[in-house]
């Protein structure tokens, strides 16, 4: 009797070998398991989560920052004190996504069946 099943299937400890991949998996039989990580790509992958983090966060601000403003919640000092410092802001998260080499898409996770992470504009 044969079963379909995908190498991953076949031993709980099957690692993904293809080169995209950017661990190593650098154990012998009886040792410890090693992993080598590049730091680089450590490091770029943490600051893309933060800054996808902050995008998040920002945008939710913005719209927060709209409801109010068509509420009528807000003076025009409010307003305008609001709209500047959305407009710094933005500009800031320009500023670290071209620092770290970023674009817009890299800071959108998809989500699988429930789509992208951040709405497109």
């Amino acid at each position: 009797m044969t079963t379909d099943r995908t190498p991953d299937d076949r031993h709980p400890d099957h690692h993904d070998r293809r080169p995209e991949h950017r661990f190593h998996d650098e154990r012998r039989p009886g040792d410890p398991r090693r992993i080598t990580v590049d730091p680089e790509s450590v490091r770029h992958s943490l600051a893309g989560l933060v800054l996808t983090i902050v995008e998040l966060l920002r945008q939710l601000m913005e719209r927060q920052a709209l409801r109010r403003v068509d509420q009528g919640d807000l003076s025009d000092e409010q307003i305008e004190e609001l709209g500047l410092t959305l407009m710094a802001l933005e500009k800031n998260m320009d500023e670290l996504r071209e620092h770290f080499g970023l674009t817009q898409d890299d800071l959108n996770i998809d989500l699988g069946p429930l789509g992208p992470l951040l709405p497109r504009d």
